[in-house]
């Protein structure tokens, strides 16, 4: 008598358990693989806004001012005065902001971005710190970092990890 080929039901069912098992180790791994990559904009956009703050700075004894400037009929503000505009699609919002202040609530999609470095006595700008915000691993909880004239690059809430 001939025996059979092929695989019995239970050898397919044992492939699809380890198959399983697999997937579930190497998918959230796989996702948080990809949520770090995409922080690499913020960091690489807070580096560049660093770079425009100093390059400003060097040009005009002072940081950009806390309010848009309107030139004909375009209005800048505090990023593009120190000549840095978003390129492409971004993942996170960018603002400039007083040491003080605080980014509880950001939207991630706001378009508008509000100045608000320090100022001394004399009027002149002397320090900042650039906020970048957004949700990289679509929960409720936006990824959250932040540099200053110091260039301290911090993750501030890190949401990859949580």
């Amino acid at each position: 008598m001939k025996r059979a080929k092929g695989f019995t039901l239970i050898e397919l069912m044992i492939v699809v358990a380890i198959i399983g098992i697999l997937a579930a180790i190497a998918i959230p791994n796989f996702l948080r693989f990809q949520a770090r990559a995409k922080q690499s904009e913020a960091k690489q956009n807070l580096g560049a806004i660093f770079t425009a703050y100093t390059s400003y700075f060097s040009d005009n004894n002072t940081f950009p001012s806390n309010s848009s400037i309107t030139i004909g009929t375009i209005t800048y503000n505090c990023l593009s005065v120190a000549d840095w505009e978003p390129k492409g699609q971004l993942r996170y919002c960018y603002e400039c902001m007083n040491s003080a202040a605080f980014w509880t609530g950001w939207d991630a999609g706001m378009a508008a971005i509000r100045c608000n470095p320090a100022v001394n006595t004399n009027g002149t700008q002397i320090d900042f710190t650039i906020a970048a915000c957004g949700n990289v691993d679509n929960d409720a909880t936006q990824d959250q970092w932040s540099i200053d004239t110091a260039k301290h690059l911090v993750n501030v809430i890190d949401d990859v990890k949580l």
